[in-house]
């Protein structure tokens, strides 16, 4: 059997004037996450990710642990989280048109739990294509279009690396809850629930051969989990 290592990416800047960029505390998780696996001895033998900034970073500070020593991760946008500034534009749109005046004052939101509040709200709207970009929202993409290509994406590595590999993918916690969909086939509505429980830097494991899919590890913290560490450990 052959092993796909799921590692979200470190936090981000949230708030900041481009979010794709790891924090100073997300590379500290990661570059933890690695130190952990070294020390246990860990070797992998691939090592993917999305083109998004966060995800490459990521990965960078993985690369020590991939035969080979690669100088960067294979790349698949593919494994590139959903965009949720279209989602989130479209649905404060139709709660001005609505007559809702709710919405906040400034964008990008600033406040993580008001952030937080309207996201979840317009996600539960994108994956019943409840949510419209008529011509005034860019780079909107359809909830049916983000399963496909993530669900291509993962085929597409599995299909490449059998026979007993282990491949690391550095991603987002979208695109881990869907792989976690594509093994277990629980509904649209779950993906997004799961969505909000991944952690950053966390790992979770599928093994994969013979036709056959399961997860072995989900969200998982071991790195971060003494009491000195565990100030480091966020969603966001």
């Amino acid at each position: 059997m052959s092993e796909l290592i799921l590692v979200r990416h470190g936090q981000a800047s949230f708030g900041a004037e481009s979010y794709d960029k790891l924090s100073d505390k997300g590379v500290e998780q990661v570059r933890i996450l690695s130190q952990h696996w070294q020390a246990l001895g860990e070797r992998f033998d691939h090592i993917y990710s999305g083109t998004l900034l966060r995800q490459r970073e990521t990965a960078q500070e993985l690369l020590p642990l991939v035969e080979g020593e690669p100088t960067a991760s294979v790349q698949l946008t593919g494994f590139n989280e959903y965009n949720g500034d279209p989602l989130i534009r479209a649905h404060l749109r139709d709660m001005r048109e609505a007559g809702d005046l709710s919405g906040p004052a400034q964008w990008p939101i600033q406040d993580e739990r008001l952030f937080q509040k309207i996201f979840e709200k317009a996600t539960a709207r994108w994956i019943v294509d409840d949510l419209d970009p008529r011509d005034d929202i860019a780079d909107f993409e359809r909830w049916s279009d983000f399963k496909a290509r993530v669900y291509a994406a993962l085929d597409e590595v599995m299909a490449r690396h059998g026979s007993g590999s282990r491949v690391i993918v550095s991603t987002s916690g979208g695109v881990i809850a869907m792989a976690l969909q594509r093994v277990l086939n629980f509904p649209d509505d779950q993906v997004i629930a799961t969505n909000w429980m991944v952690r950053n830097s966390a790992v979770s494991r599928i093994i994969y051969g013979r036709g056959k899919l399961s997860l072995t590890q989900f969200n998982n913290l071991a790195h971060l989990e003494t009491p000195e560490k565990q100030q480091l450990i966020t969603f966001r």
